[in-house]
Order: C-alpha cells, then sequence, then structure tokens
C-alpha cells in the first residue's frame, strides 16, 4: 500500500463475481453461504469503476466462488474498467466460457490443481486434473502470453516434493505455488507426523533441487522460494498476499474488505463501496506475537485472516508457526547460492525479482 496524501494507491482488488463455484472440493465445501456472500452481483459497476481508477496503477484479481459463473461480469469489468493489470484465479473446468480477446488481456492466470493426476482427483473430484490440463492448453491457444501459476491447495495426501516436481516437470506452468489447508481444517488425522514424515522432507528435496537447477542457470519457478527470497532481500512488514495494506476485497453486495475469505468478520470491514473512497480506507494489520518475531521480514505475519481467527487455537497457531520458521530457515540456506549464481552471470536478477507485482499468490505457504 502506498500513501498519497492520505489517499491509499497501487493496490490489488478482488472482485468476488459470485460466492458460487461449480466444484465441491474436500477442504473448502464449494460455494459459499449466498446469504453471507451472494451469488450475483448488487452494485453498480460505475462504482467499482470510480474507486479502481482513482488509483494510479490498479490490478484486479477476478475472484470466487468460480468467477467464470459471472463471465458477464468479467466481460463487462473488463471491458468498461481501466487496469494496469487483469489477474483471475480459476479451477479451470470453465475457460472456454471467456472468449480469447479477454485472455489474451490477462496477465496472471492461477488455475487450481493440487499435484498429481491422483492428488487432485481426490480433493478436487473425479476428472478435475484432466481439465485443468486441458484449460491451461486452452487458454494458451487462445492468446493468454500471462505468467500461467498452477495453485496448489496442500493437505494430507499430498507429498509436497512429488506433486510440485510433477507440476513442474509437465512443462505448461510458469510458476508453482501451493498453500497449505491449515488454520481452520478439521480434515487433519495426524498433522504432526504428516509434517515430521512428509512435508519437512519434502521441503528440504525441493530446495535442494532448487539449488541444483541455479548451479546449472536455471530458475525454478517455485513461488514460495522466489517470494521469499525477495522478502529477505526487500523486507516487509504486510501480509505476504497484502491483505489489509496491498489489496482489498469487493464482495458481490459492495461490501469492502480486508481479505476475500473474511466475508464474516467485523475486523475485516473496512468500506462500503460508493460510500467509502480510497481516502477512508483503514489498513487491517497483523496482531499479537507477530510484529515481535524475528521472522517477521520474511514471513509478514503468514496470512492475516489466520493470525487474526486462530481457529485451531494457540496450540495449533504456534504448530504452524513452526512449519513456516522451518520452511523460511530452508529457503535462506539458499542466498550464498544465489550471490554466486548472480556474480557468475548464470542468472540474472531479473530472473529473481518474483512477483513483480502483487498477482494474488501468498507467497508463504
Amino acid at each position: 500500500m502506498v500513501l498519497d496524501n492520505g489517499r491509499i494507491k497501487n493496490l490489488l482488488y478482488f472482485v468476488l463475481t459470485t460466492g458460487k463455484c461449480n466444484l465441491d472440493c474436500r477442504y473448502c465445501g464449494g460455494s459459499f453461504p449466498e446469504d453471507k456472500v451472494p451469488w450475483k452481483i448488487s452494485y453498480e459497476i460505475s462504482l467499482l469503476k470510480e474507486l479502481v481508477e482513482a488509483d494510479p496503477e490498479p490490478i484486479i484479481a477476478f475472484y470466487g466462488g468460480e468467477p467464470l459463473l459471472n463471465v458477464d461480469l468479467v466481460k463487462r469489468i473488463m471491458g468498461s474498467v481501466k487496469a494496469k493489470k487483469f489477474v483471475i484465479q480459476t479451477n479451470g473446468t470453465l475457460v472456454g466460457n471467456l472468449p480469447s480477446d479477454y485472455w489474451k488481456r490477462m496477465d496472471a492466470a492461477l488455475l487450481s490443481i493440487d499435484g498429481r493426476n491422483e492428488t487432485t482427483d481426490f480433493y478436487r473430484g473425479l476428472g478435475v486434473y484432466r481439465k485443468v490440463l486441458e484449460a491451461a492448453n486452452e487458454i494458451r491457444a487462445a492468446g493468454f502470453n500471462g505468467d500461467l501459476i498452477a495453485r496448489m491447495a496442500v493437505s494430507e495426501k499430498t507429498d509436497i516434493y512429488e506433486d510440485v516436481m510433477h507440476l513442474l516437470e509437465l512443462g505448461i506452468f510458469d510458476h508453482i505455488h501451493w498453500q497449505l489447508d491449515v488454520g481452520w481444517s478439521d480434515s487433519w488425522k495426524d498433522f504432526d507426523g504428516w509434517c515430521e514424515e512428509s512435508y519437512k522432507p519434502g521441503i528440504v528435496k525441493l530446495v535442494e533441487a532448487w539449488k541444483a537447477e541455479l548451479r546449472n542457470g536455471r530458475v525454478l519457478g517455485l513461488v514460495p522460494l522466489l517470494g521469499i527470497l525477495k522478502r529477505l532481500r526487500d523486507g516487509g512488514l504486510s501480509p505476504p498476499c497484502g491483505s489489509g495494506c496491498d489489496s482489498i476485497a469487493i464482495m458481490p453486495d459492495g461490501q469492502i474488505r480486508a481479505c476475500p475469505i473474511s466475508f464474516d468478520t467485523e475486523w475485516a470491514s473496512v468500506g462500503i463501496l460508493g460510500k467509502d473512497t480510497h481516502a477512508s480506507l483503514e489498513k487491517r494489520l497483523i496482531v499479537g506475537e507477530c510484529n515481535d518475531c524475528v521472522y517477521l521480514k520474511g514471513c509478514g505475519g503468514r496470512c492475516l485472516y489466520m493470525n487474526r481467527e486462530r481457529f485451531w487455537g494457540k496450540d495449533g497457531f504456534e504448530k504452524v508457526c513452526a512449519l513456516t520458521k522451518f520452511t523460511i530457515n530452508k529457503i535462506t540456506t539458499l542466498q550464498d547460492e544465489v550471490i554466486k549464481a548472480l556474480e557468475s552471470g548464470k542468472i540474472t536478477s531479473d530472473e529473481l525479482d518474483y512477483p513483480k507485482y502483487n498477482n494474488s499468490t501468498e507467497i508463504v505457504p
């Protein structure tokens, strides 16, 4: 978030086109409750236009639910609201609904896929893996030349090394990002065991694989590694996704909220479309022990929503925190290798600069 005479600017605007989803994934349960996140918008597009265009460098990210269930709204906004960049997060099953002219104008597309066929279909539904890969090829054929990101949700059946490497080896995606299904999920049978026996060893192997490729002059597009390395270089006190500071969410009923998933919390409400301007929007910052933590520069509190809500209680929060610190520690070991690769000319600083703008990836898993 940048302040200019008291005015917030250079934001990512999550636009929830609908609270409805056409899938029923195990970890999220499908659609938002319609009485909480309406399935149709009830505000005038002119109000969105007024807010967004008062920002000199706005980024719009279409979000849901499944945003392409309301494809007419996506087209209307792209046709009437001026933005520096357009981003979409989609489950990939409805990409054919959006004409090629609009895909050509997208700067980043995050397709939800959890890794290998068996992992993805277990969590997201039979046949989803195949549909997402077809979607990736379809939008490329439609003229999409932006950043194609595989957006993974990681849970107990995930083998983080095998699933991430599988997506890399497909050669379809520019970048891979994953987010842990932690903080609110009640689906875990043995979280501690999974962390020690599966996830932590997998992170170590991914870091080693990234290092090996770096020595060969290749930068693997692993968003958590690139994003955390960038935070360690540049610093930052806000959550890595920017929620409440560098991004806000416009809900279908015109509510302006700090985070797109915080649909029913009082603390996340920052305004109403058409009533509030940039000057009246207030930051929503992380609270508590995160502010005194030596990992804040790299972590940023990880997740504003989880920092505020803490559904797993104090012990659960500390477990996720410990896992985050472990990940950051392993990624920190890459810094000397990065310097060597830069000094030798094997890679350029531009290759490491990711994300170059807030593309809605959460950075810290």
